[in-house]
C-alpha cells in the first residue's frame, strides 16, 4: 500500500530527497505522499527510505490504499517507463 503522512509531521525536509520516485512533496500544511507514485521503496530499497528518515515516525501505510509487492513493482515498472529521466 502506499504510505501517508501524518498529521505529526514537522516539515523537517528529511524524507522528500530520499524518494527515489519523487512521490513526497510540501502540501498546504505538511508534507504529502502521492500514491500514484509511492511504491514503499519496492525495487530500489528494503525498507521505505522516507520512514527511515523520519525523525517523528509520522510516515504510515495508508489502510485505504491496500496493494501487494507485485502491484507495487508493476507501479514501479509503469513510472520507469513514463519517466525513464527519473530512473537513470
Amino acid at each position: 500500500m502506499s504510505l501517508k503522512i501524518n498529521g505529526s509531521c514537522i516539515n523537517c525536509d528529511v524524507c522528500e530527497p530520499v524518494c527515489p520516485n519523487q512521490a513526497i512533496a510540501m502540501g498546504e500544511t505538511i508534507y504529502v505522499i502521492d500514491p500514484a507514485r509511492c511504491t514503499e521503496c519496492v525495487g530500489h530499497f528494503d525498507e521505505p527510505q522516507c520512514a527511515e528518515v523520519c525523525p517523528v515516525e509520522c510516515i504510515d501505510p495508508d489502510p485505504d490504499l491496500p496493494e501487494s509487492e507485485e502491484d507495487l513493482l508493476a507501479k514501479l515498472r509503469q513510472l520507469q517507463s513514463e519517466h525513464p529521466e527519473l530512473y537513470r
